[in-house]
């Protein structure tokens, strides 16, 4: 919390904030903080801190573009695109 003063008095600024959250995530908040023994605000400022915390000085991500085979004709007879089983058994061979 920000103090502003000197040495003789301090003053503690404070700020109230309506939210606007589903009643379920409110309700998994509450009952995660209960279980954890802290206030809610607290669980929420917790939570703002450490999103602010990750998105501070990231450069959005440039994807490095990936080579594609020029080949067609897909996969050989026999191996089932869809079942990892199958794959793994083509690795294998």
């Amino acid at each position: 919390m920000p103090l502003i003063g000197d040495t003789d008095f301090s003053i503690i600024i404070l700020m109230k904030t309506t939210l606007n959250l589903s009643d379920d995530l409110v309700a998994q908040a509450k009952a995660r903080a209960t279980k954890e023994h802290i206030p809610l605000t607290k669980m929420i400022e917790e939570g703002l801190v450490l999103r602010l915390r990750r998105q501070k000085g990231r450069a959005p991500r440039k994807f490095k573009e990936l080579p594609v085979s020029p080949r067609r004709g897909g996969l050989r007879p026999g191996i089932e695109g869809t079942s990892n089983q199958s794959l793994f058994d083509a690795a294998e061979a």
